[in-house]
C-alpha cells in the first residue's frame, strides 16, 4: 500500500514511510504522554500546529497590535478558500463560518419559507443535531417523515420510496455517527435534483476523513463542525450553500457583518452581502478559526486524498483484526463504499462493553462507548502499532470473566 506525504516541502513515498509518519506524529503532544487516541468521531486532539496558530493570534491580541481584525480576516478568507477546495465548492463565496453543525443546520432549516403540509425526510439513525432543527419546524405545520433503517442501511431506493410530492428537504448525514454507514450521496443528490427536493447534509463525520464533493453530489447545503475529523478547536465549523439555496433562505437573524459593505455604519438601507458571508452576523471566533486554519493547512499539506486512503487502510486493518476476536460483532459496514473512519462493535454478553471501555480508558486507550456499543475511530496520524495495541488489549479484556 503506497502513500505519498507532503511534509514541509518534502515528499515521502512509502508503504507508510516511517520517517514521514514520525514527523507527522511529532505534531501531536498527547502521543508523548503515552495516550493512544482512537476517538476522532467524538473530538480530535489539537496538534502543536494548531496551538502555535492560536498562540500567535493571542499574542497579537495581548501584546500588540491588539486590534488585529484586518489581519485576522485575511487568514479567515484564506481558510474560506481552503474549505472551498476541500469540498469542491464552486467559489469561496459559498462558504460561511459557524460555531458548530447545529448552528449551520439551523441557518438553512429555519431560513426556508415553510407552508403547512410541506414534508422533510429523515431517517432513524441520525445524530440529534440533524433531527431537532427539523422537528422544530412542526410548529409551522411541517410534516417530518422518518425512514426506518432496521438493517443499518440507508439506500437511495428507500429514500425514493419515502419521498412524496410535498417532500422539500431530504436531510441526511454523510456518515452515520454510530454505525459509520456512509451514504451514497452522489445517487441521493441526483435523486433529489430529479424530484425537486433539496439535499441538506450533515458532514461532520465525513469531512476530513472521507471526501465530499458538493458539486458532484448535488448537495444544496452542507453543515460541518470542525472539532472531529478536521482536528480543529471547539466552536468552529462551516456551512456551504448553493446560490439557489441562498436565494431561498430568509435568514432569521442579521448582524452588521451580514451587510454588503459593513463598514458603511450609518447606511441602514444597504442590501445583504451577496455571498454566504451574510450568515456571519457579527465578530467571528477568531482564536478558534486561527486554530482551524492551522489544522486545515497541516492536513492539506499532507493531502486530503492521502488522508482518506490512510484512514481507510487503518480501518481495513482494524476490521480484519476484530473479526478474529470471540465475543465481538462488527456493526459497521464491511463494504468500503459504505464506510469511512468509524468502526463500531457489539460485545457479548450485553453488559461487557461498559467494563471493557472502563478498563481501556484506565490503560490510556481512548475510544467511545455509545448506546452500549464500542466505537473506534482512528485518524491518519495513528500508527499500525497503536491499532494493534488496542486490538490486543480488547482481546485480553474479552477473555476476562
Amino acid at each position: 500500500m503506497q502513500f505519498t506525504f507532503f511534509w514541509k516541502g518534502f515528499v515521502y513515498c512509502a508503504p507508510m514511510d516511517t520517517t514521514a509518519l514520525e514527523n507527522i506524529r511529532s505534531e501531536f503532544p498527547h502521543i508523548r504522554e503515552g495516550l493512544i487516541y482512537l476517538n476522532h468521531a467524538a473530538t480530535s486532539p489539537l496538534s502543536a500546529r494548531v496551538l502555535r496558530a492560536m498562540q500567535r493570534h493571542l499574542d497579537r491580541r495581548s501584546i500588540g497590535p491588539i486590534d488585529s481584525y484586518e489581519d485576522d480576516m485575511k487568514t479567515v478568507n484564506a481558510l474560506r478558500s481552503t474549505v472551498q477546495r476541500l469540498i469542491n465548492a464552486p467559489s469561496p463565496d459559498r462558504i460561511a463560518f459557524s460555531m458548530n453543525t447545529s448552528d449551520a443546520l439551523n441557518i438553512m432549516a429555519s431560513g426556508l419559507s415553510w407552508k403547512s403540509g410541506d414534508r422533510i425526510l429523515l431517517n432513524d439513525m441520525e445524530f440529534p443535531a440533524n433531527v431537532y432543527p427539523y422537528l422544530n419546524l412542526r410548529r409551522f405545520g411541517v410534516e417530518v417523515d422518518t425512514i426506518a433503517c432496521n438493517d443499518g442501511q440507508l439506500t437511495p431506493e428507500r429514500i425514493e420510496q419515502a419521498m412524496t410530492p410535498r417532500t422539500r428537504v431530504v436531510a441526511v448525514s454523510a456518515v452515520q455517527f454510530l454505525s459509520g454507514f456512509r451514504a451514497d450521496l452522489e445517487a441521493i443528490g441526483s435523486l433529489c435534483r430529479s424530484k425537486g427536493a433539496l439535499l441538506i447534509v450533515d458532514g461532520i463525520q465525513a469531512v476530513g476523513a472521507a471526501r465530499i464533493d458538493v458539486q458532484k453530489m448535488n448537495i444544496d447545503g452542507l453543515a460541518c463542525g470542525a472539532q472531529k475529523w478536521l482536528m480543529s478547536p471547539h466552536g468552529t465549523g462551516f456551512v456551504f450553500v448553493t446560490e439557489r439555496l441562498q436565494h431561498m433562505i430568509q435568514q432569521q437573524y442579521l448582524g452588521w457583518l451580514s451587510l454588503d459593505v459593513p463598514w458603511n455604519f450609518r447606511d441602514y438601507g444597504q442590501p445583504l452581502a451577496p455571498s454566504a458571508r451574510r450568515y456571519e452576523g457579527g465578530t467571528l471566533n477568531f482564536p478558534g478559526l486561527m486554530g482551524m486554519n492551522g489544522a486545515l493547512e497541516f492536513m492539506e499539506e499532507i493531502g486530503w486524498e492521502t488522508i482518506e486512503k490512510r484512514v481507510a487502510a487503518l480501518v481495513d486493518s482494524l476490521i480484519a483484526s476484530l473479526e478474529r476476536i470471540d465475543g465481538c460483532t462488527i456493526e459497521s459496514p464491511r463494504d468500503r463504499r459504505h464506510r469511512a473512519g468509524i468502526v463500531t462493535i457489539r460485545c457479548a454478553p450485553a453488559d461487557k462493553a461498559k467494563h471493557v471501555f472502563a478498563r481501556l480508558m484506565a490503560s490510556h486507550v481512548v475510544i467511545s462507548l455509545r448506546e452500549g456499543l464500542l466505537r473506534i475511530s482512528p485518524h491518519f496520524y495513528n500508527s499500525e502499532n497503536e491499532v494493534d495495541t488496542f486490538v490486543g488489549k480488547l482481546r485480553d479484556e474479552m477473555k476476562r470473566g
